[in-house]
């Protein structure tokens, strides 16, 4: 999903929209305001077993009516942007059925949580 216009990206925006970088530099906001901001927290302890959230990315809009082709190229280019900033693919998986439009892929960010592109 692109960023709110004029901004080219999503991190002008919620300067624009929320002032000092550094206040609100480890948040995500909803960019409609309807939904809670995700605050993310660094602790000094490693992961130590399965993470207790799993976050899931869909650039397609979990939009069914997509054709498989057109999803699987969304996931893509996802992946490889979130590649390009230091995640790492685990698995892609697809459906045995070729009817199914069921693809996802498994990441990890650079700390090793485990997070899908969908």
């Amino acid at each position: 999903m692109p960023p709110v216009e004029p901004e080219t990206t999503w991190h002008a925006h919620y300067l624009a929209r929320l002032g000092d970088d550094a206040e609100f530099d480890d948040r995500l906001f909803d960019p409609a305001g309807s939904h809670p901001p995700i605050w993310f927290q660094q602790v000094p302890e490693t992961k130590a077993g399965k993470n207790r959230l799993h976050v899931d990315l869909y650039p397609t809009g979990r939009d069914d009516t997509l054709p498989l082709g057109r999803r699987i190229e969304l996931v893509e280019a996802t992946v490889s942007e979130l590649v390009g900033l230091g995640a790492s693919v685990e698995r892609r998986t697809r459906g045995d059925d070729p009817e199914d439009l069921f693809y996802y892929v498994v990441m990890h960010d650079p700390e090793g949580n485990e997070f899908c592109v969908s």
